[in-house]
């Protein structure tokens, strides 16, 4: 088992001056990295071997993004891309302030930044970048916690012209929502691996009270894309999970399904892998609070592309107070479910399937020694040595106070 930890101190240099310090005390290796980077004045590093109870396969820790008084969360509302073994994943950073162990321990008050993290070795290090200062992906108030940045503005969203070509080898695409509820979502596309994208575009309401988006797509062609959303159910509430379809570049989209009846409680955040030219399977966070008040991860799956759905079963049983799952399909043709669990031992874990879904195997801990309830919001992407690199945030009395954005890199056993 071996644990990268990774601290960041101060800001702003625009140089890169590595000095590496080894010191080897068998079996516990430690490495040293100091470095100046473009974001931070200083980053100290260490690599260490230790044993992590209940884990089977071996799990790197990486933290991507930790700064004492901050707040690092939800890459799940955001999107995660590759590139070989390049990775960009979208997350939020707002003030930290002690809530109490019930609630999201941020800064109602203070400015949430919607920044993005790139790695260029397979997520190992990572930089920070802030699309911001270009006027894009700044978003609106209605998906923080916390207030729109001073001086972050962007133009109002429009409808899309379309050819966007969806199998551009540098693509990139998000979706974001403005409220959990109601409200129209927008999205943006990238054709340079996110280093400057085109947006905001507007997304039909498909006749619903609202559209509530995060980042699940599946492509086709180069104009066919997937999506799965979460509508508004007819209470004016969260939500239902849809799949709607463009067939030329994002221009018009249609309404293809529902995914599931419309619950009492919430059916929301897919997560969708494809099988087969046919076959989809997504997951879904679920609550209901009657007749006891229950959080899940349930899978569906669709043997006509998306244009109806059946249930499949409930990969993760309890969730603790719900988190969103992360699907992924292995390059040995295995789904990869990934979450994170609100209940004691508070952590992230993995479920494998080998017949598409139909049945699950044993709980796989990659990490169990979360701080409390406030972690998870996972997204995950497959390495081209067949690793995989889960991103979360997370928080550990170990490391302290603040959330923070971590990445697990681990083989799938």
């Amino acid at each position: 088992m071996v644990v990268r930890k990774e601290t960041e101190l101060g800001r702003s240099s625009r140089h890169f001056l590595p000095q590496i310090f080894y010191l080897d005390f068998a079996p516990l290796l430690l490495n040293f990295t100091l470095r100046l980077s473009p974001l931070f004045a200083f980053t100290v590093s260490a690599t260490f071997s230790v044993p992590v109870i209940g884990a089977e396969p071996t799990v790197e820790h990486v933290t991507v993004y930790h700064h004492k008084g901050r707040f690092g969360g939800w890459p799940a509302n955001h999107g995660i891309w590759s590139w070989g073994n390049e990775i960009l994943v979208g997350f939020s950073a707002g003030y930290h302030e002690d809530r109490g162990p019930e609630f999201h321990n941020i800064d109602h008050d203070k400015p949430e930044e919607h920044l993005l993290a790139r790695s260029k070795d397979g997520g190992q290090t990572w930089s920070i970048e802030n699309p911001a200062e270009q006027h894009v992906l700044v978003g609106t108030a209605g998906m923080r916690h916390g207030i729109i940045p001073p001086g972050s503005i962007e133009p109002d969203p429009v409808d899309c012209p379309g050819g966007i070509e969806f199998t551009h080898p540098d693509f990139a695409m998000t979706i974001r929502m403005a409220g959990v509820h109601t409200g129209q979502s927008r999205f943006y596309y990238s054709y340079d691996r996110g280093h400057s994208w085109k947006g905001p575009f507007l997304l039909p309401l498909f006749g619903q009270p609202g559209i509530a988006a995060r980042t699940d797509y599946v492509v086709n062609g180069p104009g066919d894309c997937l999506l799965f959303l979460t509508a508004a159910k007819s209470d004016n509430r969260e939500g239902r999970p849809i799949c709607v379809r463009t067939i030329d570049g994002a221009k018009t989209w249609k309404f293809i399904s529902f995914i599931g009846p419309e619950p009492e409680g919430y059916s929301i955040m897919p997560s969708t892998a494809r099988l087969s030219p046919r076959d989809l399977v997504t997951t879904i966070r679920r609550l209901e609070n009657s007749p006891k008040k229950r959080s899940w991860i349930e899978a569906w799956k669709s043997s006509d592309d998306g244009e109806s759905w059946s249930f499949l079963n409930d990969p993760v049983p309890d969730a603790g107070e719900g988190n969103p799952p992360a699907l992924l399909r292995l390059t040995d043709g295995r789904l990869c479910l990934t979450y994170g669990i609100r209940a004691k031992p508070f952590g992230m874990f993995a479920r494998l399937s080998g017949d598409g879904g139909a049945s699950w195997g044993d709980q796989i801990v990659l990490r169990n020694d979360g701080g409390g309830r406030d972690l998870g919001y996972p997204r995950s992407i497959l390495r081209p040595d067949g690793r995989i690199v889960t991103i979360y945030y997370f928080w550990d009395e170990k490391t302290g106070p603040e959330r923070y954005i971590a990445a697990s890199i681990w083989k799938a056993p």
